[in-house]
This record gives structure tokens, sequence and C-alpha cells, in this order.
């Protein structure tokens, strides 16, 4: 799914782990070579007993595998997925554009009929099937091109998630096989994720539903209905919670304790009130169970309360970027009013290199942030949290160019 973010399901499930071929540098360019294409046949003929012993028949293999050759272009764009490299008012920016709202509201009235029947069956509010149909493909018109089959397998090769990826390359093949689609139709994003919202092979054979009544689930079509029910499908098996809001924005009190902003920390609207943690109105946010207080953007920025919805939505895309984009996109498709609270549009984002740094800093200064992967995730947020509290400045987490001077400074 995930924008150009990887679409459903694959950042979500993808685990990064340190097993790589090439080096660990988001805007590297990894070259296409005669050496990489000997390599990666190589590399299919020792996959191809692997996909026989899952089910895949020869013929399968053989026709889905013609042609097929190592796509470096594929690497590059893996390491430069765009919720983890921006900040978060530069992708809301795009992610929730004057225009993207206005062709969100021509998408709802166009599929009107079809969207209430599926927020009927399933649960789940149109407008965010809806957010989501926009961020994963502009509302159908941006599907992708890729051929499925050479980015997984390009992928797989690589190296860095060869599990993930050959599980997925053997979850296209039975696409292929049972019939689903062919392989000329079967194009998508450069990580593999297909259709008008983008979904995984796996998560398509898990969720993906006959929405239109013809027997097949087609997801690539130019008819969006069962994409977008199968979308919906997918909220409501990971537990999507009717008439719950994702999050609501809200603003903090003087003297707020920052270590409270913590995804591990849940209390009742009532209980944040009583904190001083009200709408951006003043008013107190309806209670709708457990929530969290969320700052996308550090102490400078908004704050929103997050209630289980906005877990249920990570199971799309993990990224908060994503998430945020997707629920504020389905407030304003609603009649919602913009982000009120300024972001710090002074700062920029962190490099890879920079983010690299940071991580491995802290660690080194016994604020272990687990991994150094680049993902500034909540371990990283949690060893950032640690050394502000170290240095008596607010612990809100942040990763910003000036957290990184006092973390160089401090060394």
């Amino acid at each position: 799914m995930k924008s150009v973010h990887v679409g459903v399901f694959a950042i979500a499930a993808a685990v990064f782990t340190p097993v790589a071929v090439f080096a660990e540098q988001a805007d590297s360019v990894v070259p296409a070579s005669e050496a990489f294409d000997t390599g990666f046949q190589e590399w299919l003929t020792t996959f191809r007993p692997r996909a026989v012993a899952a089910g895949i028949d020869d013929a399968t293999f053989d026709t889905a595998m013609r042609g097929v050759k190592f796509d470096a272009n594929v690497v590059r764009r893996d390491r430069n997925q765009s919720e983890f490299t921006k900040t978060i008012w530069d992708y809301l920016a795009t992610a929730t554009s004057d225009a993207r709202i206005e062709n969100g509201m021509r998408a709802l009235a166009g599929q009107r009929e079809a969207l209430e029947q599926i927020e009927k069956t399933y649960g789940v509010e149109k407008e965010i099937v809806v957010a989501i149909w926009g961020l994963e493909s502009a509302y159908g018109t941006f599907r992708g091109d890729d051929n499925v089959i050479s980015s997984l397998a390009s992928l797989a090769y690589e190296g860095r998630r060869q599990d993930f990826f050959e599980g997925e390359l053997i979850e296209a093949l039975k696409i292929l096989q049972a019939g689903d689609t062919s392989a000329a139709q079967m194009t998508g994003s450069w990580a593999g994720a297909m259709g008008h919202t983008q979904f995984m092979p796996s998560s398509f054979q898990l969720h993906a539903v006959d929405f239109s009544g013809d027997a097949k689930r087609d997801i690539w079509s130019d008819d969006p209905r069962d994409a977008l029910a199968s979308t919906a499908a997918y909220l409501k098996h990971f537990g999507w919670t009717t008439g719950q809001p994702w999050g609501t924005e809200v603003q903090l009190p003087a003297g707020f304790d920052y270590l409270l902003a913590d995804r591990e920390v849940t209390k009742s609207s009532p209980e944040w009130a009583e904190l001083g943690v009200v709408g951006v109105s003043g008013e107190e946010v309806p209670d709708n169970g457990p929530a969290s207080i969320l700052l996308p953007g550090g102490a400078k920025g908004a704050a929103f309360m997050i209630f289980d919805n906005f877990a249920v939505l990570e199971r799309y895309n993990s990224a908060d970027a994503y998430v945020i984009g997707v629920g504020h996109l389905s407030d304003r498709l609603k009649g919602g009013k913009p982000i009120q609270h300024p972001w710090p549009m002074e700062d920029r984002a962190l490099s890879f290199a920079e983010r690299i740094e940071l991580q491995t800093e802290l660690t080194a200064l016994g604020f272990d942030t687990v991994k150094i992967d680049g993902k500034i995730g909540p371990l990283t947020i949690n060893a950032v949290r640690k050394f502000q509290t170290s240095k008596a400045v607010a612990p809100d987490g942040y990763a910003s160019v000036r957290l990184l001077d006092m973390v160089r400074e401090a060394r």
C-alpha cells in the first residue's frame, strides 16, 4: 500500500533485518550490472525448489519468471519511503492537500452506493476507506505499473528482508496459479503492493473479497469495489471499532509532563481532561476508550489524542505520518477543520546518515536505541526521551537537528 510508501501492509509487515547484500544507505544508487544480473539468475535457480516446495508448479514458475531481471531502482526506492524521510508537515501537505480532499469528495460521491453498503457490511466508515484509497493510489488514478513479480524477486534477492519478500513472491505466484489474475495484469508499486488500495500478495490471500459479485477478487481493474471492500474487511479483521475516531487534535496545558506523551501511557478522555488535556476549542474530548498522547512534531507541534483505531490503521502501514495522513484526510472528507496548531516549520527532517548517527551516538552514550536502522520508531524515541531527561529538556522524544547537535556535544 504504503505512500510511496509501500502500501497495505508492506511497511507494517516488513521486519528490517541486518542481512543485506548492499550498503545501508537510503540515498544510495544500487548499480545494475552484468554481475548483479548473473547473481540474480543464480538466486532464481536456488529459489525455484523453495517455490516448488510451497506448491508452485513448474509451468506457473516458468511463465511468471520469463524475462524477469534484477531491478536496482526497486531497491533504491525501498530505502527512501517518504513517511520516514519527510517531516510530518511536509508529508501532510501532500497527503491532505486541497486537491486530494476535493478529489476525495468526488470519489465518495462516485462510489457512494457501494461505500455505504461496505460500511454497513464491515462497520468501517466510508471516509476512512476512501482516505486509504486516496493515499494509496490517488483514488485509483495511479495503481502502479511495476511488474510485481520482478519487484518482489529483486527485493528478495537484495537480501535485507529476504524471508519477507520471498514469502510475498510465493504468494504472488499462488495468485497467478489460482487464476485470480494474469502475470501481465499483476502490476503495482515497486514494493509489490497491488491494486486500488495496494494489497501485498499475502494480504490479498487472507483478506481480499469479491464485493462486485462476479466470482473474482479483482483489485486491479478500473472497478474499485472489490478493493474498497477488501480494505474494509482488512480493518475489521484487525479490530476496527465502528464510530471511534482514529484520534483528535488536542491542546496541552502549560507544564505538561511530556513523559506522559507515550504510547504505553493510556487514560480515558476524562482522565486526560483532569490533567488539562482538552480539545483545540477547550472542550473535553468525548470518551472513546483508552487514549494516548502523540506528538509527531515534538513539543512545538500539534498534539493528538489517539485511540485504538490508530493501532488498527498501523496494521495497514506502520508509519505515524501515514496513519495521521489517513485519519486527517478522512476527517476533512467529513467536513472537519485543518490541523489548528502550527508546526515547527523551521525544522527539517534528519537525513538517513543523520538518523544512523543519532542512534549510534545515543547508544554509545548509554541510551540504547536497540536497533541502528535509521528508523525513528518507539525504541529510538524512548532513547531520545531518556537523553532529554538527562539534559533537563522537555522529553518529547522528537528527533530534530537540535537534538542531534545536543547529542554530538555530549560526546
